[in-house]
């Protein structure tokens, strides 16, 4: 049985204090098949090159989306549309999700 994919959209908008945090929660998922959808919505404090960081250091895992400023559901909007998961979850920039969070939640 193949296990279902999981789609982790994180929506950044000037959240460059906390966003490295975050997105290292949802890499360091026991559950393995996953991807990390990132979009930038516009930010100006540097979270952009946070985000490109990420991506060129998991290109397999992580999609980053770059968009003008549109606020927050329009960002979680163009994530889900990005999303290739079997399932999504929703994360957003300045939180973290405990080790075993999808593996539990599945």
């Amino acid at each position: 049985m193949i296990s279902p994919s999981v789609s982790i959209v994180i929506p950044v908008y000037n959240k460059a204090a906390f966003v490295r945090e975050s997105i290292d929660s949802a890499l360091g998922q026991t559950y393995q098949n996953i991807e990390v959808v990132l979009v930038n919505d516009g930010s100006t404090d540097g979270s952009m090159a946070i985000l490109e960081e990420f991506k060129a250091s998991y290109p397999d895992k992580i999609v980053l989306i770059d968009q003008k400023n549109g606020g927050v559901s329009k960002a979680t909007n163009a994530g889900i549309a990005a999303s290739k998961g079997d399932f999504i979850q929703f994360l957003d920039a300045e939180d973290l999700m405990a080790p075993e969070k999808i593996k539990e939640q599945l």
